[in-house]
């Protein structure tokens, strides 16, 4: 199964400020997510952007955060954002199938949210390289189970170029830019 710019969406879940300290590479993690957005972006692609209890966890962080168009995060206490009302909405009224994952943590929101988007028919694309959990055990753990489950497990690079299509276009050369 191919993405396909049309039918995909993406969403950020929980990079929080009070979350990443405590993050396994969670510089790194930033950085490829702050990539990705912008490619994503590039390309049109919608982000939903959630934030777990962000009166207690903090918000999202700044470097992500202000590359986000419009940024109003959707605010939730769930660990799957698909039981969360408003983001089921949002997901639904965007007409989309395809889901692109990123975000933390790996085997508690990423997971619940992946199972339960393929539960209800949504093909799923976990960004490996975007996703992170405390410890990398658990991270790789998920993975495997969200394999096995029917996602996609892939890179920010094949996701944004999958997207891209063709070489030669102005949105080729922003993408190819972000990651060099």
């Amino acid at each position: 199964m191919r993405l396909k710019r049309e039918n995909a969406i993406a969403c950020i879940i929980d990079v929080q400020e009070k979350f990443i300290p405590h993050i396994h590479e969670s510089a790194l993690l930033l950085k490829n997510t702050g990539t990705i957005i912008q490619g994503l972006q590039a390309l049109d692609i919608p982000v939903i952007l959630t934030e777990q209890n962000p009166s207690k966890l903090g918000n999202t962080m700044p470097d992500l955060k202000n590359l986000i168009k419009d940024y109003q995060p959707v605010e939730k206490m769930c660990f799957s954002c698909v039981e969360h009302l408003p983001f089921e909405q949002q997901l639904a009224a965007s007409g989309r199938r395809q889901v692109i994952l990123a975000g933390i943590e790996t085997h508690i929101c990423v997971l619940q949210t992946a199972l339960d988007l393929i539960h209800s028919g949504y093909q799923v694309f976990v960004v490996e390289d975007c996703v992170s959990s405390r410890k990398e055990y658990t991270k790789t753990n998920a993975l495997e189970r969200m394999r096995q489950a029917g996602a996609v497990i892939t890179c920010y690079e094949s996701v944004l170029f999958e997207l891209c299509g063709i070489a030669g276009t102005d949105e080729f050369r922003a993408v190819s830019a972000l990651v060099k």
